[in-house]
């Protein structure tokens, strides 16, 4: 078995195990018990976060101490028609030539291939290296919580690996802050009229991803897309909301949205037929971004139990129409990088009011709070409740960094060519993790995934093992 099937088989085994962002507990047990067994010591804190220490090779005990790190959460998307649940169900994965994948599903590579490659790195004796500490966070996916709370005292090593970044032969040394707003619109309910017949509306067909890595992509975010059809709807006939609900991740543009609405019965073939029209508008606007964009109008075949009022069917439609989604601004000093942005991720009408999540992104701090307090004054002018998390801050890049010189000699040495330096808008933990624990050295690298946050999440086989060979020869080379 050569080192790409080992760390295939690794990564299958991860994938066995549920691993939802809040239910990390079943894999850090698993690997608990994995390197126990190895004869290998562990050690986590109060949030969760686990530190698996790997003695030096012979002779490299003096060296200085290096810590990998990736994240034990995964982002849990899957397609409208697929019944696999996150809680319970291994995930099921597909070979497609030269990709793997997984059936309906986020693959789970962003970052259990991080975990993977620990995991080869552990069994295979023959690997060269210093004093290791492996550091695998929770609840990364929810705004790298697990990161922000470590205990420091976990680690001893000044030097950081994070494998949590998705294009082989490129190292990260930046990323964008970022933090979630909560808004709550509240809501009154009332019955439905005899008079009134119901529709389903739902949106579909969107490529979603990541909300960072993929923002600036045209990509269309089907809550957007939902509030502007319910719009068009009720400016030509008198609609109430019943049901609203779209996105499952703060962090994921979403793909699919569904609505239920009543109108008066009368209405029923103008209600067809002002879908029908808008349907075709939005096809047209996202011919190139969404070729598989389409509205899906189909008549309610149960009664409603509730609706809400005329009034605030309006409000949250406004609300939804108005909050700012996508690239709020590119960057003045990086040519084509996205410095600010936000992503409403998820929406959901409960009894208690219109749910609404968003991610806002940000090189700046000042523009993550521009934008979250952007998200409070709209929220307050529509009287909404507003909740902001904690805005973890970018990672600014340090190009006089001793590790990334060491990268760049060592890729060169491998593979005949200099790597490709870069920030991303994304976020990663090394900046969160180096704060904690009073400055570290750090880069990011990984093999190519495509799509991560969405059900097209797919990972290149070959780069495993340009990314398993370098890793070798840069814990060689200290």
């Amino acid at each position: 078995m050569n080192f790409t099937d080992l760390i295939l088989k690794y990564f299958e085994q991860i994938s066995s195990v549920p691993r939802g962002t809040k239910n990390e507990a079943r894999i850090r047990a698993w690997l608990q018990e994995w390197t126990a067994a190895r004869g290998l010591l562990s050690k986590t804190d109060a949030v969760g976060n686990l530190v698996i220490q790997v003695p030096a090779s012979r002779e490299y005990e003096d060296h200085p101490t290096l810590i990998l790190q990736g994240h034990l959460d995964m982002v849990c998307q899957k397609t409208p028609d697929s019944t696999h649940d996150f809680l319970c169900d291994p995930i099921h994965i597909l070979r497609v030539g030269e990709w793997i994948k997984a059936d309906k599903t986020t693959l789970g590579a962003d970052n259990g291939i991080a975990i993977a490659l620990m995991m080869a790195l552990i069994e295979d004796e023959t690997v060269i290296h210093p004093p290791l500490e492996l550091l695998l966070t929770v609840e990364e996916e929810l705004g790298v919580v697990g990161a922000d709370n470590l205990d420091p005292s976990l680690l001893t090593g000044k030097i950081l690996i994070n494998l949590d970044s998705e294009d082989e032969g490129i190292f990260t040394i930046g990323c964008a802050g970022g933090g979630s707003t909560y808004l709550t619109l509240p809501v009154s309910w009332e019955s439905a009229s005899p008079e009134e017949m119901s529709f389903e509306l739902k949106v579909g067909g969107l490529r979603g991803g990541h909300s960072g890595d993929d923002i600036q992509k045209h990509r269309a975010n089907a809550n957007k897309i939902m509030a502007r059809a319910l719009d068009y709807i009720k400016r030509n006939i008198a609609i109430r909301l019943s049901a609203l609900k779209g996105g499952t991740a703060r962090n994921a543009i979403p793909r699919d949205a569904e609505a239920v609405f009543v109108c008066p019965r009368d209405m029923r073939a103008k209600c067809l037929e002002v879908v029908h029209f808008f349907e075709k508008s939005l096809q047209e606007e996202h011919s190139q971004s969404e070729p598989n964009l389409f509205l899906a109008l189909v008549e309610g075949k149960d009664a409603v139990a509730g609706v809400i009022s005329a009034v605030d069917t309006e409000k949250c439609i406004q609300i939804l129409n108005i909050l700012p989604n996508g690239v709020a601004e590119m960057s003045a000093e990086i040519e084509g990088f996205v410095e600010t942005s936000n992503n409403i991720g998820i929406m959901e009408l409960k009894r208690e009011g219109l749910s609404i999540v968003s991610n806002q992104r940000s090189t700046f701090l000042s523009k993550m709070e521009e934008m979250a307090f952007r998200l409070e004054s709209i929220g307050a002018l529509a009287g909404a409740k507003v909740e902001h998390t904690k805005i973890f801050p970018s990672w600014k890049p340090n190009k006089d960094s001793f590790l990334l010189k060491k990268c760049q000699q060592v890729y060169e040495a491998q593979f005949g060519k200099p790597p490709v330096v870069n920030i991303v808008h994304a976020g990663l933990e090394c900046g969160v993790i180096s704060d904690r624990c009073g400055g570290l050295d750090s880069i990011s690298l990984g093999p190519t995934i495509q799509n991560p946050h969405s059900p097209d999440e797919r990972l290149y086989v070959p780069s495993i093992e340009k990314v398993w060979k370098f890793l070798i020869a840069l814990l060689g080379s200290f």
